[in-house]
């Protein structure tokens, strides 16, 4: 009978051990799928109103902001859920967007390293290796400069429409966001975009038709392909474009000084710039399944 009881407490012990594990990974607010399907830990799949849970994986591309390029090194994902297809075909049956639920990022801050630092040297592509890594110098230490992407709006700003990504044409994400410069004489506060004058992507598979200077680019809807039995579909080579898009001047650059070192930045990176002066190119990987499928797994 004591040997019985010893082993009851030691099941408990263990199932608690277990239990306190288990919250330990599994962040508050993230549901814990599994296989393919935890990468839609954060969806909001149990609201009745999300049709499908969407996660996207930036891994490439760049950002011309003014005069500035910054290419997209460390990949950016954005990820939530969305409602079924609405509105009418001009309009591409867009969806609404439902942010990562609590824990998550619905759209994670990824810092790019800013070619040439805060000084803006970029040294032409043929020029000799030591000179390239002498004016390397300046993209490090204190005159390293961090451009973050981050939402500008609430996620529910977002809009997303499947038919357009794969008819290729119209708006596939519209993304309303604000890059945030950091650099520590640029202090934490200093942005191109804010909630209230943000930069607004209309991103698409298409073909763009900017202003001049700018020229057309190309995007792609990429390919499509299915895992665990076709209840996860995966579109690989997605490329999403815009270079029709304007932005404010930056501001809150320097802290207490930022009414001297504001227009500092803005004559650097050539801010505000309008329509035809700026780009955006993200090149995706896109998992998209059914909430119902979701919450099975």
């Amino acid at each position: 009978m004591l040997r019985r009881l010893k082993a009851h407490r030691s099941v408990g012990v263990a199932t608690a051990v277990v239990g306190v594990l288990v919250a330990l990974v599994t962040p508050t607010g993230a549901t814990a799928h599994s296989g393919d399907f935890a990468k839609f830990n954060y969806c909001p799949s149990t609201n009745a109103e999300v049709f499908k849970c969407l996660y996207s994986v930036t891994s490439s591309g760049e950002i011309v902001l003014g005069k500035k390029k910054t290419p997209i090194t460390n990949a950016v994902t954005l990820q939530g859920g969305v409602s079924k297809q609405e509105g009418t075909e001009a309009e591409g049956f867009p969806s609404r967007f439902f942010g990562a639920t609590s824990g998550g990022e619905t759209l994670s801050k990824a810092a790019q390293t800013v070619p040439g630092g805060l000084l803006g040297i970029v040294p032409p592509e043929k020029s000799p290796p030591l000179v390239r890594l002498l004016l390397k110098y300046f993209e490090s230490g204190l005159l390293e400069v961090k451009a973050t992407l981050e939402l500008a709006k609430p996620a529910s700003e977002i809009k997303v429409s499947e038919f357009n990504l794969s008819l290729e044409e119209g708006v596939a994400l519209k993304l309303p966001v604000k890059v945030h410069l950091e650099n520590a004489f640029l202090g934490s506060s200093c942005y191109v975009g804010s909630s209230s004058s943000p930069l607004v992507w209309n991103l698409t598979s298409g073909t763009t038709s900017p202003p001049k200077p700018n020229e057309p680019i190309k995007g792609s809807g990429g390919e499509l392909n299915f895992k665990d039995g076709f209840e996860i579909a995966e579109i690989t080579g997605n490329s999403l474009v815009d270079n029709v898009w304007s932005a404010p001047a930056a501001a809150g650059c320097g802290g207490i000084l930022s009414f001297l070192v504001d227009p500092v930045i803005n004559s650097m990176i050539g801010l505000p710039a309008t329509s035809g002066n700026n780009t955006a190119i993200l090149n995706n990987t896109i998992d998209l399944a059914q909430a119902t499928d979701v919450n099975a797994h």
